[in-house]
């Protein structure tokens, strides 16, 4: 009796469904780009430290793909009363929603400074991940796992981290990268505000050189 060779296709099929997970994964965060309603600018309107700026320099749909680097940044507006800025990475789903219970990926304190831009490395994860950024006004204890830092008059920049990457985060990854060179130096401001949309934020009451501090 010839014997029967074996089957050739099972591995065929695992790579075509892994093709397909991929390509399912990409197109909802394709779809998360045009629906998922953060804020890329947060700080409220009253108070010194509530009203500060914090804004995460990302895409205008508020949903970025930072890339093999995971490098992301921050920009901290001027103030004469500076505070700590709480930064918290959580595991989001498909929707771009935490789930409640959901736990924490990575929280961090970042010690109060002048106006300018803080780059940072976000945690590793297979998903999409919800980035919150705010200052811990008040002189209180933060407690970062309950977001507690944020209060009603300063609502955080909120923002989604995704693996698919587009071309507007390559360009923009490939901005971080350059700036990242610069650590401990400074950047013009006119190139944040024309590289990331940020014209009617970044005023003339701004310095035209922003510092650049690299975590």
């Amino acid at each position: 009796m010839r014997r029967q060779a074996p089957a050739r296709w099972f591995p065929s099929l695992l790579g075509v469904f892994g093709c397909l997970a991929i390509a399912s994964q990409a197109m909802a965060e394709t779809n998360l780009r045009s629906s998922f309603p953060g804020r890329r600018v947060g700080g409220g309107t009253r108070g010194e430290c509530t009203a500060r700026l914090v804004a995460h320099l990302v895409p205008k749909s508020n949903v970025f793909a930072p890339g093999p680097s995971g490098l992301i940044a921050i920009l901290q507006g001027p103030s004469a009363n500076l505070n700590p800025l709480i930064v918290a990475f959580k595991p989001a789903n498909a929707a771009g929603i935490v789930e409640p219970g959901a736990a924490m990926l990575q929280s961090r304190e970042i010690a109060p400074a002048p106006v300018g831009l803080v780059l940072l490395k976000a945690p590793s994860f297979g998903g999409v991940i919800q980035w919150e950024s705010s200052y811990r006004c008040g002189g209180g204890i933060a407690d970062p796992d309950l977001l507690n830092f944020v209060s009603a008059g300063a609502p955080p920049a909120v923002s989604l981290l995704v693996k698919a990457a587009e071309p507007v985060d390559r360009l923009m990854q490939a901005e971080l990268a350059e700036w990242k060179t610069h650590c401990g130096g400074t950047i013009p401001r006119d190139q944040v505000a024309k590289s990331f949309a940020l014209d009617e934020v970044l005023g003339t009451d701004w310095p035209t050189q922003l510092p650049v501090r690299c975590l």
